[in-house]
């Protein structure tokens, strides 16, 4: 799974680039605020094996006005440290890697 380069963002984490895209308008679901939201990072230079973050905040454009906070890239930052030391290999092969970190998400009902 490739991203998209329009709308990808540049970052880089301790000297490695990377890209990374936060979906514009939320699935139906995130858009109810009944999921939180999620992101994608790969490798900028060498796209292998895509990170996938679901974070503990709903999407910042969900329909019902929820309060949410932003996806800043500091929070990008910390999640491919994170995904790195539990084994990510963004060069690599391979579909995707997730990386829950939805603890604390509460859907609406």
């Amino acid at each position: 799974m490739a991203l998209v380069r329009k709308g990808s963002r540049r970052i880089v984490v301790d000297g490695t680039a990377y890209r990374w895209w936060l979906r514009g308008r939320p699935t139906y679901f995130q858009g109810l605020a009944w999921s939180s939201c999620t992101f994608a990072v790969e490798h900028a230079d060498a796209p292998g094996m895509t990170l996938v973050v679901t974070t503990d905040q709903p999407h910042p454009s969900n329909w019902i006005g929820r309060e949410a906070e932003p996806v800043l890239p500091s929070g990008v930052a910390a999640a491919v440290r994170l995904a790195l030391r539990e084994g990510w290999t963004p060069t690599a092969p391979g579909s995707v890697f997730l990386l829950d970190r939805s603890a604390g998400f509460t859907p609406l009902s």
